[in-house]
């Protein structure tokens, strides 16, 4: 039963489940998923919304879980539509319904995107890592070609001569502005929305500062409408790709 079908009758077209699902794409949240969970339950612990033993028994069905995924040992469904839904289904299987509190003062809305922001940040600094190699690597041979003559062209034709170490160079400030780029990405990525329920929140006592600190966030969303609506953190890290990449383009046609 899917958690939005209440007002509907009969079950929807495989085909259109097959359509909807993002789960080829979002298994690779499940590490983000797991981990914010434990911590979102670890929470609920201390501010006495559930109990110690109830979290414990999460947190241990959770590691379990993590622990097959990593050993290839356990295969979802696609009809669970997402990575939120199928280990959220596999932890009540496994522990009964005790496992449904994890749910608890959270939505999928809000998970989710928590999810989504932590693989992004990890995303950034990976992609800024690479950049940093290739930036080594270009000082290097600038180095080495201090004094290697070159022609540098404009309108595609020769027009000055050049040494090869400044055209090297020239490459090494595009990427050092591509990764500039990414940093100012990543502080509107590193906000943490876990909180926000559904759009309005929740009446529970939960404690969101301290969940961000667990989880690596330098702060909480503000306002929840913004926080489960928007997705121009994933727009903004795209953009900053598709830039890279146009820097890439040019060296390679070079």
């Amino acid at each position: 039963m899917k958690l939005w079908s209440g007002r509907f009758t009969k079950s929807t077209d495989q085909l259109v489940d097959k359509f909807m699902a993002s789960f080829p794409w979002d298994l690779r949240l499940y590490p983000y998923e797991i981990r914010a969970s434990i911590e979102h339950v670890k929470m609920l612990a201390v501010q006495k919304i559930i109990s110690d033993k109830e979290a414990d028994e999460i947190k241990s069905g959770l590691n379990r879980i993590f622990r097959d995924l990593e050993g290839g040992k356990l295969q979802f469904n696609e009809s669970d539509e997402d990575i939120h839904m199928a280990i959220e289904r596999e932890l009540i299987d496994r522990i009964g319904t005790v496992g449904g509190k994890m749910h608890t003062a959270r939505s999928r809305n809000d998970q989710v995107l928590t999810d989504m922001r932590m693989y992004i940040k990890d995303e950034i600094k990976d992609t800024q890592k690479l950049i940093i190699d290739l930036q080594k690597v270009l000082i290097k041979m600038s180095e080495a070609h201090q004094e290697t003559i070159m022609p540098g062209y404009t309108h595609l034709q020769k027009a000055q001569p050049i040494l090869f170490g400044h055209y090297l160079m020239a490459y090494f400030f595009m990427f050092e502005r591509d990764k500039n780029r990414l940093s100012c990405a990543l502080r509107r990525t590193d906000i943490m929305p876990l909180g926000s329920g559904a759009l309005a929140g929740t009446t529970f006592n939960i404690d969101r500062v301290l969940v961000a600190e667990k989880l690596d966030f330098h702060k909480i969303t503000e306002n929840s409408l913004d926080a489960v609506s928007s997705r121009d953190f994933l727009l903004e890290f795209l953009a900053d790709l598709a830039i890279l990449g146009l820097n890439f383009s040019r060296l390679a046609e070079d």
